[in-house]
């Protein structure tokens, strides 16, 4: 029997309240993380991912304290991401109620630290974040599709395919897939890279970044994902995690 597709809200989170914008630029507020991730819950969510977007040293102790409000309201799990650069960090996330961590960036720059918190904490704690979008002009990598970070505006050279393959092998539990390309524009997911990734994992992968309507979310999973994840449109009510799910069973999938 197969799994139950994962339907996961994301909130981004700013200095202590949701943001989202295109690209991640513009961002604008969406209200308050623990309210929302209250509505999610009862409306069905299967995961809550919380992404603190400009994670500094400076609002650690807010981000901190918001994890833990936002986990009291939760009984399904919760992934926290956003400046997550040791063991440590990974520690008092846990602590704080989450239950998964998200890395991205201090992974780039430190592969060995997905093996150290996999070995410490359990591959299943650790979800491998990317931010990858297609190369224009001149290819640079292999596949075409290159991980960036600082929301997209940073490219690193690292072919995006490549690197699936090495957080695997490092430990990692689970791949968030975001499409910088599709991010914030409401116009589907980026299947063609959800099929790449999926070719080289074996681990789950969530979707992220394009959904518009409920309808853009089954070829998501046709095309490889265990889970998908929207911020925007569950934020603004666009449409509800109710209606994605019912979509997902109109096309045949399984779901909780």
């Amino acid at each position: 029997m197969s799994l139950a597709v994962r339907v996961i809200p994301c909130l981004d989170v700013d200095a202590g309240r949701v943001v989202k914008g295109v690209h991640f630029q513009g961002l604008r507020d969406a209200g308050d993380p623990v309210e929302l991730a209250a509505k999610y819950y009862a409306q069905g969510a299967d995961e809550l991912t919380f992404l603190d977007v400009t994670a500094s040293s400076s609002n650690r102790a807010t981000t901190y304290d918001v994890v833990r409000r936002t986990a009291e309201e939760l009984f399904i799990p919760l992934t926290v991401g956003g400046g997550v650069r040791t063991p440590e960090d990974v520690d008092m996330l846990l602590r704080c109620g989450a239950d998964k961590v998200g890395v991205n960036t201090a992974a780039i720059n430190n592969p060995q630290l997905i093996a150290d918190i996999a070995q410490r904490f359990g591959s299943q704690v650790l979800v491998l974040s990317i931010d990858a979008k297609r190369e224009v002009g001149e290819q640079h990598t292999a596949s075409g599709f290159e991980v960036t970070t600082m929301g997209g505006r940073h490219s690193t050279g690292i072919d995006a395919l490549w690197w699936v393959k090495r957080a695997q092998e490092l430990g990692a539990g689970e791949i968030l897939l975001n499409s910088m390309d599709a991010d914030g524009t409401q116009e589907g997911f980026d299947l063609e890279m959800i099929r790449e990734v999926r070719r080289e994992v074996s681990i789950p992968i969530i979707a992220s970044g394009g959904a518009g309507k409920p309808e853009d979310f089954p070829p998501a999973i046709e095309a490889g994902a265990d889970a998908v994840l929207a911020a925007s449109v569950f934020h603004y009510g666009v449409m509800t995690i109710g209606q994605v799910k019912q979509v997902l069973r109109d096309h045949g999938y399984t779901v909780r």
